[in-house]
């Protein structure tokens, strides 16, 4: 769903229409306030729309050709339009669907409704009054879609600094949510840069430990003789140099959180000595006799496969189940790009409050937007949340008001075409096993949205011709 600058919500509008006439009309009324339609005229494509596409209001007619009457399909000339209603129901739960029908009786009218209809409209259609069905619906959509995020940003206001409108990062939330209040210990994994000690400090500020120590560390590159002096501490004259006593992490944190980043860079030998801590709660400093009692909430982390470390003997079987209490893995920035627009404006405001105290913080163009939601950020979080620094040093150094493509870096700002295979365009995940054509219809039906229905500029966005994208929209069926 996107709002226009009149605050006109411009919807992806599914139109399921055996009659192509009646299709075309249809599309050509929703054109005028921007939204964009793809028409099928089979119940089976339709379908298959559902499940591959992404839409905010579904037009459905009742009685239409079902392709065959496959499997869970009504036959030709039945109620199929019902087949349609309760699939968008199934399979796009936040979209609205409206019910187009010339045989318009009470009856038919209530079994609409009971599917779950958005509403009922008879044929000769009106087109006045259809367009401003389709618009209420679609404000209806937005206005459940900007309700639901407010309610998530106070849900997860405890969480701070999170961006988490993603499904999958909900998850994770409601996860962190759940196990926060306990001792269970937590192990972290994902790639680097994915915020992993982010969401160690936000399990530490939700606990009972919250006005106590959160002590991160980092394990990776360096010894054992190190790495035990650091996390266990010393005595005096435990080593040459070592003129007093020393607190180790393990201590420091007493009471308060432990949050080892790395922990799969760990030497096994040290591992074995961890171990012991965790399951005593004492630790020994160098060079000492005595143990002292340390109580601390275990968090750790790696962007390693532990399991295959486990396989691979470099990682110990028995620390692993230990520090597994609750397992969270954070999903590469790929695989949550609903959250990029997000991620940068929330970076554009922090920003851009650092360079310019007290002024407003500046816009970023949708060309821009679409730029960064298309890469496939290697680095993640990381990666772009310097990549938005950078624009806005680049942009308000320049006295610039917006942040445009030209901001981008070069090695961001050129297409995405060589991204690693499995870290493709937006939504990869949802597409798994979709064709090619499923693909492209999606990112011109995105584009075409994006562009307020403007062919010039969706062709220039998507890096083709503007008769090829005439072409394909008529191949495609799209308006």
């Amino acid at each position: 769903m996107h709002a226009s600058a009149d605050d006109m919500p411009r919807a992806q509008v599914l139109i399921v229409e055996d009659e192509p006439d009646h299709a075309d009309l249809m599309a050509d009324a929703l054109r005028k306030p921007g939204h964009v339609s793809t028409i099928v005229n089979t119940v089976e494509r339709a379908l298959d729309e559902l499940k591959h596409g992404s839409f905010d209001v579904i037009v459905t007619d009742l009685r239409m050709p079902a392709s065959g009457g496959r499997d869970g399909v009504a036959p030709d000339g039945a109620d199929a339009g019902l087949i349609v209603l309760q699939a968008a129901r199934a399979m796009q739960p936040d979209a609205e669907t409206i019910m187009v029908t010339a045989h318009g009786d009470v009856a038919t009218a209530r079994a609409a409704f009971k599917h779950g209809a958005y509403d009922f409209i008879e044929k000769p259609l009106d087109l006045e009054v259809f367009r401003s069905l389709i618009n209420r619906a679609a404000e209806t959509v937005l206005l459940r879609h900007e309700s639901g995020e407010m309610s998530s940003l106070v849900q997860h206001a405890g969480f701070e600094g999170i961006i988490a409108g993603s499904e999958p990062m909900r998850r994770i939330l409601k996860t962190l949510r759940t196990v926060s209040a306990s001792s269970l210990p937590i192990l972290i994994t994902g790639e680097s840069g994915t915020g992993k000690e982010l969401i160690a400090e936000a399990v530490h500020k939700n606990s009972p430990r919250s006005t106590k120590r959160f002590v991160a560390f980092n394990c990776a590159g360096q010894s054992e003789s190190l790495l035990e002096d650091q996390l266990f501490g010393h005595v005096r004259g435990a080593y040459t140099g070592a003129d007093r006593d020393r607190e180790g992490v393990f201590e420091y944190a007493h009471n308060g959180t432990i949050f080892l980043d790395e922990i799969g860079d760990m030497p096994l030998s040290m591992q074995a000595k961890l171990l012991r801590v965790l399951e005593s709660g004492e630790v020994v400093r160098l060079g000492a006799n005595d143990s002292k009692r340390v109580d601390v909430r275990f968090v750790s982390a790696t962007n390693k496969d532990l399991d295959k470390a486990v396989q691979e003997g470099s990682f110990r079987e028995d620390l692993y189940f230990r520090i597994k209490g609750a397992h969270v893995h954070l999903p590469p920035l790929r695989e949550r790009r609903d959250d990029i627009p997000r991620i940068v404006h929330h970076a554009i405001a922090r920003f851009s409050e650092q360079m310019a105290p007290g002024q407003p913080p500046p816009p970023i163009t949708d060309a821009a937007m679409m730029r960064l939601t298309a890469y496939h950020w290697p680095g993640n979080v990381r990666q772009l949340l310097n990549v938005t620094q950078n624009m806005v040093v680049m942009a308000l150094g320049a006295g610039e008001k917006t942040l445009d493509i030209r901001h981008i870096p070069d090695d961001i700002a050129v297409r995405d075409e060589e991204s690693p295979e499995g870290e493709g365009g937006a939504g990869a995940g949802s597409l798994a096993g979709a064709s090619l054509e499923q693909l492209e219809k999606r990112a011109i039906r995105e584009t075409l949205r994006l562009t307020g229905g403007n062919r010039e500029q969706a062709a220039k966005l998507l890096g083709i011709g503007e008769r090829t994208l005439y072409r394909k929209l008529k191949e495609y069926g799209l308006r």
